[in-house]
């Protein structure tokens, strides 16, 4: 497959901040007996934060940056001194992106709104200094707490966009046509089976300047939900569309056939798409004369609204975006989270390995892992006195 500037999957390795030692300093001074405890706190380790940024379309600029470190908390010191806290990493995503663990497949977040902030990898708190373990009968503790361990895992990134209608069909069905007829997006279209390499996206205007998103994905065929052609890699970007607009040419043997095809695929793929609303667009129906429709109609699927259409002349093309509106607008599809709800699965590791060698991810990634110096072993709670200076002693 040609490289493309749309990345819609990476993996990458992230590593949240390790928190500060506390102090064990004693107090020194001229004149001041007994000075007594004053070591400081540690600073807190950085937090690797996910943030949805309208101004990113895809994951592109990640493909560079494959290590997220945050950084580590300081050291507390004299002087009831706090060290100061380790700086926060953010990864700016497009809104619609996903966060999945790579070993174990599991959810973790997703970010849909521009701002809107959620923290991966939490760093570790800061260990308290010694001034705070004094006690009437230890006015000298010369222990602290070591800061809490920095925390990493490594991190699958998808892009899932986020759109009211999701073109749904064949190779060659016509679809990135009809998105070209009723918006100004400008897709790839020729004669042959998946012109289309990615997704695409088109604001579709409506009566009184209204407007909704169309998204376009490859064709699928059957088997897609298993790897076949480009279907399982594109697939989940219809799953937080509202609407599925079905698409098979007026030219097909069997329409009924092909969409119980697309159907049984959608259901393989995620069975909960099964609850979207569906429309089904007859295209290329400009070869048709209203008896041969009359003839076809009957043979439709049951259930679902239908249309015949045609992108080149503008066949029926009024009356699609009014079924579409009348659609996205029933209450029925205005369930509060059901999006949501379908995009929080857990990831299917059996196709993990396929989607990363599709991806052209490294799986073989190198990894920076903590050091020596970086372990902090909590349960051993293992205290530290200072050097203590000369002129202090």
């Amino acid at each position: 497959m040609p490289e493309s500037n749309f990345v819609d999957y990476v993996k990458i390795y992230c590593r949240s901040g390790k928190g500060g030692r506390g102090s064990t300093h004693m107090r020194r001074a001229k004149y001041v007996p007994n000075g007594g405890p004053d070591g400081g706190d540690g600073g807190r380790g950085g937090d690797i934060i996910l943030r949805a940024n309208r101004n990113y379309w895809t994951l592109l600029h990640l493909r560079y940056e494959r290590h997220i470190l945050a950084g580590h908390g300081e050291n507390g010191s004299k002087n009831r001194s706090f060290g100061k806290d380790g700086e926060d990493k953010v990864i700016e995503v497009p809104c619609g992106t996903v966060a999945y663990n790579a070993e174990t497949g599991e959810y973790l977040c997703d970010v849909t709104e521009h701002g809107q902030e959620v923290v991966l990898l939490k760093g570790g708190r800061g260990g308290l200094g010694n001034w705070h373990f004094r006690t009437a009968t230890r006015q000298a503790p010369r222990f602290a707490q070591p800061g809490e361990p920095m925390q990493e895992m490594m991190v699958i990134l998808e892009l899932k966009l986020l759109a009211d209608v999701g073109l749904v069909g064949l190779p060659n069905a016509g679809k990135s046509t009809l998105l070209s007829a009723v918006s100004a997006a400008r897709p790839k279209i020729a004669n042959y089976p998946f012109t289309t390499l990615e997704p695409n996206l088109g604001i579709v205007s409506y009566r009184d300047n209204k407007s909704f998103v169309m998204a376009d994905i490859p064709g699928i065929i059957e088997g897609a939900s298993e790897g076949k052609g480009l279907g399982l890699r594109f697939l989940r970007h219809i799953e937080r569309n509202s609407l599925l607009l079905f698409m098979v040419p007026a030219d097909s043997d069997d329409i009924a056939r092909e969409y119980d095809i697309l159907l049984n695929e959608l259901r393989q793929f995620n069975p909960e798409m099964m609850d979207k609303r569906r429309v089904l667009a007859i295209t290329k129906s400009d070869m048709l004369d209203q008896e041969l429709m009359d003839e076809i109609e009957p043979a439709l699927p049951e259930g679902i609204p239908h249309v015949f259409i045609s992108s080149i002349t503008g066949l029926g093309i009024n009356v699609l975006k009014d079924i579409l509106w009348t659609e996205l607008n029933e209450e029925s599809n205005k369930i509060e989270g059901h999006i949501e709800r379908i995009a929080h699965r857990p990831k299917d590791m059996s196709h993990l390995q396929e989607e990363l060698k599709e991806e052209g991810e490294d799986e073989d990634l190198t990894v920076e892992y903590m050091d020596e110096d970086d372990v902090e072993d909590l349960e051993d709670f293992e205290y530290e006195e200072e050097d203590w200076d000369e002129e202090d002693k």
